[in-house]
């Protein structure tokens, strides 16, 4: 059975930064893309970042320039470093891997 536990989330202050940890067991692991998405109130969950199995990154435009997803393959985890935050990156942060296993999802606040 495939686990996934974010970690990371928090209050912080505009233009700070915080780093996000999603860690993955009972899978294999390394041949998975893995996502990170948000759900901000009353919005729908949006995909923001992927990391494949070879390290390939992809962003949305909302994130790029400021967020950065890495992988410890060796870990089986994903991290979201998160810079130059803004008070409407406010959310709940989803990992995601594979197309069904989502982890229970961090809250980040951001105030202005």
């Amino acid at each position: 059975q495939v686990q996934v536990v974010e970690s990371g989330g928090g209050l912080v202050q505009s233009g700070g930064s915080l780093r996000l940890s999603c860690v993955v067991s009972g899978s294999s692991f390394n041949i998975y893309a893995v996502g990170w998405y948000r759900q901000a109130p009353g919005k729908q969950r949006e995909w923001i970042a992927s990391v494949t199995s070879a390290g390939n990154t992809v962003y949305a435009d909302s994130v790029k320039g400021r967020f950065t997803i890495s992988r410890d393959n060796a870990k089986k985890m994903v991290y979201l470093q998160m810079n130059s935050l803004k008070p409407e990156d406010t959310a709940v942060y989803y990992c995601k891997i594979g197309p069904l296993n989502w982890g229970q999802g961090t809250q980040v606040t951001v105030s202005s």
